[in-house]
């Protein structure tokens, strides 16, 4: 049904596609009917990867959709440029885009013999599904699920005429032209925040322009034409990867409530992934050789190994890693130490789902702002940003000072110790989800990394 009025929403509280074989959630037992779902193609957002739909691709699959239907692309270079139409290192076009969505669409229909699939973008990722229905994809897309994308800009200026994030430039013109901003044919939907997202202000603030306004309301990722829903107080991200946001992208591709919410668990766990970069400094899908990587379980409370690696590996030309087989009721220790980049030691809750989209940054070089450090450490939050004082947000026992008040703009905090500190344990909370970490000495160029699942 197309709504005409925003809906308050109270609800239940790379270029690789990535999949693996069939498996059964709850430990075996049947899952709910979703085979009859199209297979569902997730687009992830600016300077990101396909990792960050790991919890959607479970709940879906708990939801009894096939893996083999499911898949998550990654953009070579996920970055958008400055000027759109100016060629820069590591950075990526609105054309590029849309040319590798493109191919993941026409792979994802040749592997599952599917005449349409379902697209399900997050952000920047919105703006690629909707280059490719308007500019001759349409007739292989069934659904357009547009989570938190600035569909009418991040901004509305005459500065910077040419970025793709502009209002009013050339790229975004095109889109919305016309009396309906949707494609026929095709069957769209928006998710947005209730004025938390970051990306939809009415002031320049979080722009570095307090005060000027943006031409842009919380209003700005809504189309016309489509179905419009806003899910409460999540924030840029979360309207993507939360579990309110998985509730209505599943019925919206289906058409009935998900049989599930929570995660169902599989007896035999396997992760696997890719290995990354940051050349010059800009976040690139494109593969690390050459990378090391050795698995580790953790004891909960203080994030000691237990034993030796159950997986030790390195990765070849095509940056992949894995498979480790895992106990999926231990917290892990992921050590990546990648050519060029510090010693990433990432620390991590258990995993109940097998995944493939295990993909792994190292952490950047250290900076001015470390000099001096004997350790550091980095919570980060992908699938949503740190808001206070909506989250309790704790790290080694404290508020961090490095996070912003009110609308949430953070997905990562860093504390740097003295070298004394070396070696003892440091406890990331985020709400219920707790993680605890050693530990490791700067002056060796390692970084641990609390990186959270919600």
């Amino acid at each position: 049904m197309k709504l005409t009025r925003r809906t308050i929403l109270k609800s239940m509280g790379t270029l690789p596609l990535l999949t693996g074989g069939l498996s059964l959630p709850a430990w075996g037992q049947a899952a709910p009917a979703g085979a009859d779902l199209p297979p569902v193609l997730f687009v992830h957002g600016n300077g990101d990867h396909a990792a960050l739909w790991m919890t959607t691709l479970w709940r879906m699959e708990s939801n009894g959709v096939p893996r083999t239907h499911l898949a998550a692309l990654n953009f070579t270079d996920p970055l958008a440029r400055n000027d759109d139409a100016v060629a820069q290192p590591n950075r990526s076009s609105t054309d590029d885009q849309r040319r590798e969505l493109a191919e993941a669409v026409k792979a994802l229909k040749e592997r599952t013999g599917a005449a349409r699939v379902a697209l399900v973008g997050s952000s920047r990722g919105g703006n690629a599904i909707r280059n490719l229905v308007k500019n001759g994809g349409g007739a292989d897309v069934s659904h357009a699920v547009l989570c938190g994308t600035p569909n009418h800009g991040v901004f509305d200026w005459e500065d910077s005429p040419n970025s793709e994030f502009n209002g009013r430039g050339p790229f975004l013109r095109g889109l919305n032209a016309g009396d309906s901003e949707v494609t026929a044919g095709t069957a769209f939907m928006t998710l947005r925040s209730d004025g938390l997202d970051k990306y939809a202000q009415a002031d320049g603030r979080l722009l570095g322009k307090p005060g000027v306004p943006t031409g842009i309301t919380a209003d700005g990722p809504a189309l016309k034409g489509a179905t419009n829903l806003v899910i409460g107080t999540l924030d840029h991200r979360e309207v993507a990867f939360h579990p309110r946001a998985f509730r209505e992208i599943y019925k919206f591709i289906a058409g009935r409530e998900p049989a599930l919410i929570a995660i169902q668990p599989e007896r035999e766990v396997r992760i696997s992934g890719l290995v990354t970069g940051t050349p010059g400094g800009a976040p690139t899908n494109r593969p690390v050789a050459g990378a090391s990587v050795e698995v580790y379980r953790i004891a909960a409370e203080t994030g000691a190994r237990n034993g030796e690696p159950v997986y030790r590996g390195q990765t070849g030309a095509d940056g992949r890693w894995g498979p480790a087989e895992i106990d999926p009721a231990s917290y892990i220790e992921i050590v990546l130490t990648s050519p060029g980049a510090p010693i990433t030691h990432f620390y991590r809750s258990p995993f109940p789902r097998s995944s493939d989209v295990v993909h792994l940054r190292a952490a950047r070089p250290l900076g001015q702002a470390d000099a001096g450090a004997g350790a550091i450490v980095i919570m980060a939050r992908p699938r949503g940003y740190f808001g206070l004082p909506r989250d309790i947000v704790l790290l080694d026992g404290k508020e961090p000072a490095d996070i912003q008040k009110g609308v949430p703009t953070d997905a990562a905090t860093t504390l740097r110790l003295p070298a004394g500190e070396v070696g003892r344990s440091v406890t990331g909370l985020f709400n219920e989800e707790r993680i605890a970490a050693r530990l490791w000495p700067a002056s060796e160029s390692r970084i641990a990394v609390i990186e959270l699942t919600n």
